[in-house]
């Protein structure tokens, strides 16, 4: 686990005929496709796999690996089980890249159900965009800022701030956009 993202490692210490694993997914009642990894043919080589489900929201999953071979001959490994957990407090990252131009991206996390609004600002503490304006499940977020105002309108270079609001918590960072 980092974070939203649900990393699956696995190897092999020979492959014969292997046309690649599919990955797959269970968050209910059946396995869905969610990615294909190439294997290496046949091989007496040891090869390393990686997988990264990515964004995989708060809740419990269940992953197995699906090898194929080139003649459709299938093999399925055990069931490896997840739980992706809601963070634990309220939180805001500084930005990154920091200065930026033109785009940045905003993390943040939400522990529980909240109102979630992040607001962009001036350095003279005018409102110049509205990111995110939503109630909110638990989970780790992140917003891609272009640095343009509400009207598609590129910024000049600046201080600018921003701040999020997400029940009582309320925080407030700088970041700074070169043009």
């Amino acid at each position: 686990m980092n974070k939203n993202d649900v990393e699956l490692k696995w190897s092999t210490s020979t492959e014969i005929n292997n046309s690649g694993f599919e990955i797959q997914r269970n968050a209910n009642e059946e396995f869905v496709t969610i990615g294909f990894v190439e294997g290496h043919g046949t091989t007496t080589e040891n090869y390393n796999y990686t997988f990264i489900d990515k964004n995989v929201e708060v809740g419990k999953y269940s992953y197995r690996l699906k090898q194929v071979d080139f003649n459709g001959t299938l093999e399925y490994s055990d069931v490896v089980e997840v739980d992706v957990p809601a963070p634990l407090v309220f939180a805001l990252e500084q930005n990154y890249p920091n200065p930026f131009n033109p785009t940045t991206l905003i993390s943040y996390q939400i522990p529980q159900n909240a109102d979630v609004n992040l607001e962009i600002y001036n350095a003279l503490g005018q409102k110049v965009k509205t990111l995110v304006n939503e109630i909110q499940e638990p989970g780790n977020y992140e917003v891609v800022w272009n640095g343009k105002n509400n009207s598609g309108n590129s910024l000049p270079s600046s201080v600018y701030l921003y701040r999020i609001t997400a029940g009582n918590f309320v925080k407030v960072m700088k970041m700074i956009l070169l043009r």
